[in-house]
C-alpha cells in the first residue's frame, strides 16, 4: 500500500481518450482533486474513433451533454450498427444492429420462435423483426418519445476532442502544452513521480493517466508493463485511413466491407466521409493495400491516406503503480464493433469506482485489473467471431481465418449456439445475447433446431405471433422520417454539406400528437 493522499492527477496526452479522462474525473471528483492535461499541438492525434455504440449516451448524460448541440459541434450522424458486407462470403451482406427483434419469452430468445418459423417457411429475414434493423436499411431515423430507438453516433474526432476540452477546461481542469521528454520514477518504490517536458518544466503527480497512444510512455517505456499479443487469433496488424468528399445524405450505420486480407471502413458524418482499411500485413504488401483502399472509396479524397501500426492485444496490467492506461496505451482492438471509446470509457468508469483517495491499494489495482480485463477479453472473443465462423475461402488469409484455433470461451459458445441455438450473456460483457445472435446467423452460422417450447405452437399460433411483431415494426418505421431530414430539423452543423430541409414533417407531426 502506498500512503499517500490523492489529490494531483496528471493526464498524459489528450485526444479522445485523454479528455473523456478529464470530463469524467472533474464531473465526478473535480471538487477534490487537481487535474491537469498535457498535450502537445505537435503530435498529431490518431483520430479515426469516429464510429461510437450505444453506451457513450449514458456517459454523455452523467455530463450533461445537450445532444443537439453536440452533434451540431462535431458534424455528427445518428447510428443504428454496422452494415457486414462480404463477411459471411462474397457478395452476402448483413446487418448488426442496435435493436432487439421480437418478443422473449420467460424460457427462450425470440430469435428461437423466428427459428421455428424459418423452419416452417412462416418467416422473412430475422431483421424485418427488429426496428432500428429495418430503419438502417430504410435509411430512417428519429428521437421520439414514441420510438425509443437504441442508437449511438459518428462524429469527427478531433472535433469531439475539442467540444470535451471547452468542457472541461470550463470545470477547472488545466491543459499544459508541451511534448513529454522523459519520465522520472522514484527510487523508494517505482512509482512515477513526474513527467519532463520539452522545454524543462516538470509536472509533478499524484496520480498518472497515460493517454499517449500507441507510444505508451508511462505504462510501457516507463514502468515496463507486459503486453498480451493476439495477433495469431486478429491477424491484421496495419491500416490505412482517408477522408473523402460526402456524395449522397447520410446513412444511419457504418458500413464495414470485407476485402481479400481485412476490410474497410465508411462512417458518413455531416461533411464529409470517414474511409479506412484494417489489412493484415502478412498477407497484403503496403502499396497493395493504399491502390485497394484509394480504388474503392465514394468521392474525392480530402486528405492522403494516412497510415498506423499496431499490435492487437492488451497489457498484462491496466493499472501498474500509480499509473492507469487509458485508451490506445492500454491496448488495441481494431474498431470491427466500435469499441474503442466504449473502452475508454470503461477504464475511467472502474477508476472512479476503485479512485484512491487516501492511498493507492494493491488489492484495488488487482480488481481494477481484473475487472477490465475480462471485460476486454470478451470483446476480443466478438470480434474474432467474425473472422472464424464465414464460408470465405477465395483468399489465403480467409482460410487462415477459418482454420485458426479459437480461446476456449469463444469455442464453447459457437457449439451451444451451433446444437441448442442458446446463447447468454456473461456478467461485465458488453455484447448482449442480441448481438452475439444477429453475427453469429449473419456469419452463416444457424442452430440445428429451436427451443423445444416453440413446439408448443402449430402453424397458425406461430404465423400469428410473428406477424404481430413484424406489423408493429413496420408501424414504427412509418412514422420515422428520413435519416438526412432528421439531422437539418434537430442538429445540422453549420459546416454540414447535408442538402438543406428546414422542416422535418414526420416530426412535427408526432410533436402535434403529443400536444
Amino acid at each position: 500500500m502506498n500512503e499517500q493522499n490523492i489529490k494531483k492527477v496528471v493526464i498524459a496526452g489528450g485526444g479522445t481518450a485523454g479528455w473523456i479522462a478529464a470530463a469524467l474525473l472533474s464531473r465526478v471528483l473535480g471538487k477534490t482533486l487537481d487535474i491537469t492535461l498535457i498535450e502537445s499541438d505537435a503530435i498529431p492525434t490518431v483520430g479515426v474513433g469516429e464510429a461510437t455504440i450505444p453506451p457513450l449516451r449514458s456517459m454523455h448524460d452523467i455530463l450533461g451533454i445537450d445532444e443537439k448541440a453536440f452533434m451540431a459541434a462535431t458534424n455528427a450522424t445518428f447510428k443504428l450498427g454496422i452494415a457486414f458486407e462480404n463477411w459471411h462470403d462474397v457478395d452476402k451482406d448483413y446487418i448488426h444492429s442496435f435493436g432487439f427483434a421480437g418478443r422473449d419469452s420467460w424460457v427462450c430468445k425470440f430469435f428461437n420462435y423466428w427459428l421455428a418459423g424459418k423452419q416452417r417457411g412462416l418467416v422473412t429475414e430475422y431483421g424485418d423483426y427488429c426496428t432500428e434493423h429495418l430503419a438502417a436499411r430504410q435509411n430512417k431515423f428519429a428521437v421520439l418519445p414514441r420510438s425509443g430507438l437504441n442508437y449511438a453516433y459518428h462524429f469527427d474526432a478531433g472535433l469531439y476532442a475539442g467540444f470535451l476540452r471547452k468542457l472541461c477546461e470550463s470545470w477547472g481542469v488545466k491543459r499544459h502544452e508541451g511534448e513529454i521528454t522523459s519520465v522520472k520514477l522514484r527510487e523508494s518504490d517505482g512509482f512515477i513521480e513526474s513527467l519532463h517536458l520539452a522545454r524543462g518544466e516538470v509536472i509533478e503527480g499524484d496520480l498518472f493517466l497515460d493517454c499517449t497512444g500507441f507510444k505508451a510512455l508511462l505504462i510501457g517505456e516507463a514502468l515496463q508493463t507486459g503486453y498480451k499479443d493476439w495477433r495469431h487469433w486478429l491477424p491484421c496488424d496495419r491500416a490505412l485511413a482517408v477522408q473523402t468528399e460526402s456524395v449522397g445524405p447520410p446513412i444511419p450505420y457504418t458500413r464495414s466491407i470485407a476485402h481479400g486480407s481485412g476490410w474497410q471502413w465508411r462512417i458518413p458524418l455531416q461533411h464529409r466521409v470517414g474511409n479506412g482499411l484494417v489489412y493484415s500485413s502478412g498477407f497484403m504488401a503496403d502499396q497493395d493495400a493504399r491502390e485497394l483502399l484509394l480504388g474503392n472509396l465514394e468521392g474525392a479524397t480530402l486528405t492522403e491516406p494516412k497510415p498506423i501500426r499496431f499490435t492487437t492485444g492488451t497489457r498484462t496490467q491496466h493499472w501498474n503503480k500509480n499509473c492507469v492506461a487509458v485508451g490506445l496505451s492500454s491496448g488495441f482492438l481494431e474498431p470491427l464493433e466500435s469499441t474503442s471509446i466504449h473502452l475508454i470509457q470503461r477504464a475511467v468508469h472502474y477508476l472512479v469506482k476503485f479512485f484512491p483517495m487516501d492511498s493507492i491499494r494493491q488489492i484495488d489495482i488487482d480488481e481494477y485489473n481484473r475487472l477490465l480485463s475480462t471485460e476486454i477479453e470478451y470483446i476480443r472473443d466478438f470480434i474474432i467471431l467474425h473472422y472464424k465462423v464465414t464460408d470465405r475461402c477465395d483468399t489465403d488469409f480467409w482460410q487462415y481465418c477459418r482454420s485458426m484455433s479459437v480461446p476456449d470461451s469463444l469455442a464453447q459458445r459457437i457449439e451451444l449456439f451451433r446444437e441448442t441455438g442458446r446463447i447468454f450473456k456473461q456478467e461485465f460483457e458488453l455484447f448482449g445475447e442480441e448481438s452475439w445472435i444477429q453475427v453469429m446467423i449473419g456469419q452463416g452460422l444457424m442452430p440445428e433446431r429451436p427451443h423445444a417450447v416453440t413446439g408448443m405452437m402449430n402453424d397458425t399460433e406461430l404465423k400469428k405471433f410473428l406477424s404481430s411483431i413484424k406489423e408493429g415494426v413496420n408501424k414504427e418505421l412509418a412514422a420515422l422520417p428520413q435519416h438526412a431530414d432528421f439531422i437539418n430539423y434537430y442538429c445540422k452543423s453549420p459546416t454540414a454539406k447535408v442538402a438543406p430541409d428546414s422542416r422535418c414533417p414526420a416530426v412535427e407531426a408526432d410533436s402535434v400528437g403529443r400536444q
